[in-house]
């Protein structure tokens, strides 16, 4: 099973430096039964990329709770075994596509990076400033939110992290 774990560039730095995403249970997204009946879709690549979607705005979430964080949303891509990952329940906007990891992944297995680039930062920034007001259902601060969802994740290999957090 794919899933796509939020982070930001600073955890992204320490789990460069441990070798490894963790500790466990790690939260993370991918395709779950309750995100296919949400979705609605049987083609697998919208479905992933639904799921990279989710763990995108979770890493929204991340950068807004950490001021130091550079404004830079961080999604790593790992397959991990079926049985390793846990499906949150229901189709709950917030746990919608979650599942928790029960022990931490190498990130030498990671399938790829994906990070923001540099001219999505004051979208993200906006985004990550209007988050407590679009999440208490503010429509000007949910559109600036959305405006971060318009800038595409870029792909990067694993090997190419060092140059992501140096």
């Amino acid at each position: 099973m794919r899933v796509y774990v939020p982070l930001t560039l600073p955890g992204l730095a320490e789990a460069h430096k441990a070798g490894e995403l963790g500790p466990a249970p790690l939260r993370a997204y991918a395709v779950t039964p309750a995100l296919r009946e949400w979705y609605t879709s049987d083609d697998i690549e919208e479905l992933e990329y639904a799921a990279l979607g989710r763990a995108a705005a979770a890493s929204l979430r991340l950068v807004a709770g950490d001021a130091d964080a550079p404004r830079k949303r961080v999604v790593v891509a790992v397959d991990v075994a079926d049985k390793a990952a846990t499906a949150a329940p229901g189709l709950d906007e917030d746990t919608l596509g979650q599942v928790t990891l029960d022990g931490p992944v190498r990130l030498t297995v990671a399938a790829a990076v994906h990070v923001d680039a540099d001219d999505a930062v004051p979208d993200v920034t906006a985004a990550a400033d209007a988050l407590p007001a679009a999440e208490a259902g503010d429509d000007d601060a949910l559109f600036t939110v959305d405006g971060a969802e318009d800038h595409e994740l870029l792909w990067f290999g694993v090997q190419e992290i060092p140059g992501l957090v140096g």
